[in-house]
């Protein structure tokens, strides 16, 4: 009998459509950019948000998972196979307890970057028992240091690591990425993180300055 052989993917945990205040990217486009990159499952986390992912997922189900990046008063959420919405401004384990409810899998966005909303040491630790992992790369933090930080802090703690891009644009989608093996739920992602391989490079600070640069007229309602 020839053994069984396990199947990868690359899969980037961490992005935006125009459903998120700070970026112009259309469901059409992420996903032309996520098939470019030849990435397996594109996990879209708008903040506060699920409309863009919901879309998206209605025109390539086999690739987007519909999550959310949220905002609670400790620092930022980062789920993945979200079915319903959650606000933003939320005790953080009222919303991890939410997410739990209807079967999510939650992680941590860039724990320790402080310019975004990063969790202060204290209450990390309080969270870290209650979370399925932690983003230990995202290609938008500007310091090497800071991914490095959230990987010393999952291993110390025995937390499995997503990677993603944090991409508003369609150029910068891929840029950060999990190479694991196949999955198709929020349990068989469990069941798999540990086995997780972050792939990628920072995006070029140029391009970052880019990306928020083109959303201004959108930030500020211009048009409305």
């Amino acid at each position: 009998m020839q053994p069984s052989v396990t199947s990868y993917i690359t899969v980037d945990f961490h992005s935006h459509t125009y459903s998120s205040k700070d970026s112009l990217t259309t469901p059409e486009g992420i996903i032309a950019a996520a098939r470019r990159r030849g990435l397996g499952r594109l996990v879209i986390t708008d903040h506060n948000a699920i409309a863009g992912a919901r879309l998206a997922q209605q025109l390539a189900p086999d690739l987007v998972i519909v999550g959310e990046e949220i905002m609670t008063q400790s620092g930022e959420l980062l789920a993945s196979f979200v079915e319903e919405e959650i606000p933003a401004g939320l005790p953080v384990k009222e919303a991890i307890r939410r997410l739990r409810q209807q079967g999510a899998f939650i992680s941590v966005s860039h724990p320790f970057d402080r310019a975004r909303s990063g969790f202060a040491l204290a209450d990390l630790d309080e969270i870290a028992p209650l979370v399925d992992a932690i983003e230990v790369f995202n290609a938008r933090c500007v310091f090497e240091r800071t991914n490095r930080l959230a990987q010393e802090y999952a291993q110390a703690h025995h937390l499995a690591g997503t990677a993603g891009s944090d991409g508003h644009i369609a150029w910068e989608i891929g840029r950060g990425c999990l190479k694991l093996p196949v999955f198709n739920s929020a349990d068989e992602l469990r069941q798999v993180i540990g086995q997780g391989k972050p792939v990628g490079r920072r995006v070029p600070l140029v391009m970052h300055a880019y990306a928020t640069l083109i959303s201004i007229p959108k930030r500020i309602g211009y048009g409305k």
